[in-house]
């Protein structure tokens, strides 16, 4: 799944008439470089949710064949119901399996063919070095498992492989990822992986005109 329902208030005015994930990066919107990606590992059928200026990305990205995959929609209404609430709406398209997750506005050298789900694990999150605009970090790594509160802290980066389970409990509505990873985290069912890399949250003006340069666009 590609999350791609924001509106990217920090972006602004790039994103009054272009979805975040559109933005042109090296050529293609920034969401191809992720589908290329995910093509190259061998994963084909992508479900992406998208509610601001949704009929854009639709109409851009269509069935999603020029990049080696096969998309389907999850319309959201506006405003978008948050990353927990998108997510749980999308599960009758994602089926009963384990499934990665990935940000529609992250950049990452790391390939999706290097996550696997540990057995008995709810998630499995991407964790990299704290960029300036989240110093304080999200979760800690010990021994592969994500623990809330150990040190020193990582940032989520915005990759993940999840099992439908996770959100076992929930209700349709807008609510967000975070508290049930950190509830799952602290009942020892989420592992993670730290990525060292190259990786970009694509989050500002300034990150975008970064990755642009990191990858050859004047």
């Amino acid at each position: 799944m590609v999350l791609a329902a924001g509106r990217g208030e920090r972006l602004r005015p790039h994103t009054d008439r272009v979805p975040k994930p559109l933005l042109p990066v090296a050529g293609e919107p920034l969401v191809g470089h992720q589908l290329k990606a995910l093509a190259a590992a061998g994963i084909r059928e992508v479900i992406m949710n998208c509610s601001w200026l949704g009929d854009v990305l639709q109409a851009t990205l269509g069935d999603g064949r020029a990049w080696g995959v096969a998309i389907k929609y999850s319309p959201e209404p506006w405003p978008p119901l948050d990353t927990g609430g998108g997510i749980f709406n999308a599960l009758p398209l994602l089926g009963p399996d384990p499934f990665l997750l990935v940000n529609g506005d992250v950049w990452s050298e790391l390939s999706p063919a290097a996550l696997a789900l540990p057995q008995g694990m709810l998630g499995h999150l991407v964790l990299v070095p704290n960029p300036e605009h989240n110093q304080g970090g999200d979760f800690g790594l010990v021994d592969g498992r994500v623990d809330p509160e150990a040190e020193p802290r990582l940032t989520y980066g915005g990759m993940a492989i999840l099992h439908p389970q996770l959100f076992a409990g929930c209700s349709p509505g807008r609510f967000p990822l975070a508290p049930i990873l950190r509830s799952a985290a602290l009942q020892g069912r989420i592992s993670g992986l730290f990525h060292g890399g190259g990786w970009v949250d694509v989050g500002t003006p300034e990150r975008l005109y970064a990755l642009r340069s990191r990858v050859g666009e004047a």
